[in-house]
């Protein structure tokens, strides 16, 4: 690559950083021959590894901010760069040298969803070209991981659930999974759960009323290996977490559960992503039936436009 160097600040959750990987693929698009630096924090760096355009990945040192940031200010300023574009702050591209500074404050966006607002930041470049689907780029290594977890399942037509979240509010019922798996039993041949060790009371709940085959896989899989599972299901059910972003980023159709929460703004990116949301807030008053039906509506629409 032999363009003048592009830097693009992102955000620090899992789920935060694939919703800015639209703005990376912009970027990317307008200036092919430019390689672009990334600042991220070390547990979304993940996100960005593959991508086969990047350049350095940077952190910022959480533990001690004012000298994480002037370290990383003096890092930066090693290179001069054509474009400084912040989705995080509102002042680190005054800091740098580059050409020209894309700012949060000065955005102009899209619409209300979190990719249109961070979309926003780079309109004066991207005007009115089509916003970009979320992405996660995979090695080959990554990629096998979901073909062996299938095909140790026997599974041709694989659900994912992801029965956990960051906060009990967002959390569906044990029950309520286990009856949704009840409900497309003749849709699915095996389950696969997917969650961190936080989630293993719930997933060992949902395994064990499982009337499918069911792989526990909380708290056993790399962020990439995840991703590679996802890859290969047919379809993903969860709550509102930073899966439901993994799965849109791999094309997968995806249903999020919703019961606080914007899902106006922070649902799932992508034409194969969908999201439902209890009417009272309350998420255990959301019936599987009704995700069942959600979910198997945007199976049949699938299934009828690859047959055409």
């Amino acid at each position: 690559m032999n363009g003048a160097p592009l830097l693009l600040v992102s955000l620090s959750n899992i789920g935060d950083a694939i919703m800015t990987t639209p703005v990376l693929e912009a970027m990317h698009a307008l200036r092919p021959d430019a390689r672009i630096d990334i600042v991220a924090d070390r547990r979304s760096r993940i996100v960005f590894e593959g991508c086969p355009y990047r350049g350095r990945i940077l952190h910022k040192d959480k533990e001690a901010p004012l000298r994480g940031i002037a370290a990383l200010v003096r890092e930066l300023r090693a290179t001069e760069y054509e474009w400084a574009v912040d989705l995080r702050t509102d002042f680190l591209p005054v800091l740098l040298r580059a050409k020209r500074r894309l700012l949060r404050w000065r955005a102009r966006a899209y619409g209300e969803h979190a990719v249109e607002r961070h979309m926003g930041v780079i309109a004066a470049l991207h005007a009115n070209r089509a916003i970009p689907a979320t992405t996660l780029w995979l090695g080959p290594g990554d990629e096998s991981f979901g073909r062996e977890v299938k095909a140790g399942l026997k599974a041709d037509r694989l659900l994912v659930l992801g029965p956990g979240a960051n906060s009990p509010p967002k959390i569906w019922p044990a029950p309520h999974f286990v009856e949704l798996i009840a409900e497309l039993q003749q849709d699915f041949d095996a389950v696969a759960l997917l969650g961190d060790e936080a989630d293993r009371s719930q997933s060992a709940a949902v395994a064990a009323g499982s009337v499918l085959p069911c792989l526990d896989l909380c708290g056993r899989t790399s962020i990439p290996e995840a991703a590679s599972v996802l890859s290969v299901a047919r379809a993903f059910v969860g709550n509102d977490s930073g899966l439901g972003h993994l799965a849109s980023a791999t094309g997968t159709v995806s249903l999020t559960l919703f019961g606080p929460g914007d899902p106006a703004r922070y649902r799932p990116w992508g034409a194969r992503a969908d999201w439902i949301a209890a009417a009272d807030g309350e998420l255990a008053s959301l019936a599987p039936r009704q995700a069942a039906e959600r979910l198997r509506f945007h199976l049949r629409a699938l299934e009828m436009a690859q047959s055409r």
